[in-house]
């Protein structure tokens, strides 16, 4: 295995949420040689880009972070633009990585590419054995197709690509935008902004009853750098699921937020709004067999994630637009 030194690495999506948090695990593990380019210097999306940057840079090692990202809401609304976008960033980072020798690719995939109903914890196994969750098909087929894709080149030109299904994250620098962000950034937010202006009650959207794995934005970055560094996808599979291997239900999430910001207000339930997946809990056995496991509790990493947010906003509103998020 190379040393850090001597690696030349390209972030792609080094502006979102997971992109951002591998940057300053590179960093701060010491990689000199980091590549990183934003969107208008490098449209993902468009193929004849990908590959004059990569015949030009000569990375060997990447990370695919970039996507387009957003919760239910902006799935259900802008499902074209999920599978459009998503597809052609995958398909043309990774054969541009084929085509430039590169030595090793980490691609960012989705615990939702999972089945709505797989067994608990869910295998790396469950893979396309089952329907996917309606509201956010288009960008699980998306994933999915990516993650296919890096097997398929690692079984015809013997590439070592592989592919991360990470749990549900969260951190600093995450999206707030009400009509588009997830679960636990939206609920942080709502509460936030409750306690400013005095009300008495958050809404919350769908039963409460779902429950749903979290994993910190920082420890999803050392166990991406981890398996870079350990991980043949050749020999122990083509991708593997990372997570704490702990859920709770979103009632439980939402009365650990109001906790954490000060809300003191009664939380009501929405229950005409979309549960979706009615359990998502991955099994970490494959990652953690390989030696590494989550090191940030919940309510630590809440507690870091807001006082991020109010760094960031302060006593504002965060906006929102409405969109989804692009990490590219």
């Amino acid at each position: 295995m190379r040393s850090s030194k001597e690696m030349r690495v390209f972030v792609a999506g080094h502006r979102g949420l997971v992109g951002s948090a591998i940057l300053r695990c590179l960093r701060h593990r010491g990689y000199s040689d980091v590549i990183v380019r934003d969107r208008h210097d490098l449209d993902l999306r468009k193929q004849e880009e990908v590959l004059e940057f990569f015949e030009q840079e000569s990375p060997t090692h990447v990370y695919l972070a970039a996507a387009k990202v957003g919760g239910i809401h902006a799935n259900r609304t802008f499902p074209a633009e999920f599978i459009h976008d998503n597809l052609l960033i995958a398909s043309n980072v990774i054969h541009a990585a084929y085509r430039a020798k590169v030595s090793k690719l980490l691609f960012m995939g989705s615990s939702c590419i999972y089945p709505k109903f797989a067994a608990q914890p869910i295998k790396e196994e469950a893979l396309l054995t089952g329907e996917l969750e309606p509201t956010n098909e288009a960008y699980s087929i998306a994933k999915i197709a990516g993650l296919k894709m890096c097997a398929a080149y690692n079984a015809q030109y013997g590439t070592d690509f592989m592919g991360v299904m990470p749990t549900n994250i969260y951190g600093p620098g995450d999206h707030y935008d009400l009509n588009n962000c997830h679960v636990l950034p939206a609920l942080l937010r709502k509460f936030h902004d409750a306690k400013l202006q005095g009300e008495r009650s958050v809404t919350v959207w769908g039963t409460g009853t779902p429950r749903r794995e979290f994993l910190f934005s920082e420890d999803l970055a050392q166990a991406c750098v981890f398996l870079m560094e350990n991980y043949d996808a050749r020999k122990i599979g083509d991708f593997v699921n990372v997570g704490t291997g702990v859920d709770l239900s979103i009632g439980d999430l939402a009365s650990l937020i109001a906790q954490t910001v000060g809300f003191e207000g009664e939380i009501v339930y929405d229950t005409a709004m979309p549960d979706g997946t009615p359990r998502k809990l991955l099994d970490v056995t494959r990652i953690t067999d390989l030696g590494w496991r989550a090191s940030v509790s919940l309510p630590d990493g809440i507690c870091r994630t807001y006082r991020s947010y109010l760094e960031s906003f302060g006593a504002e509103s965060s906006g929102a637009s409405g969109r989804p998020m692009d990490a590219f």
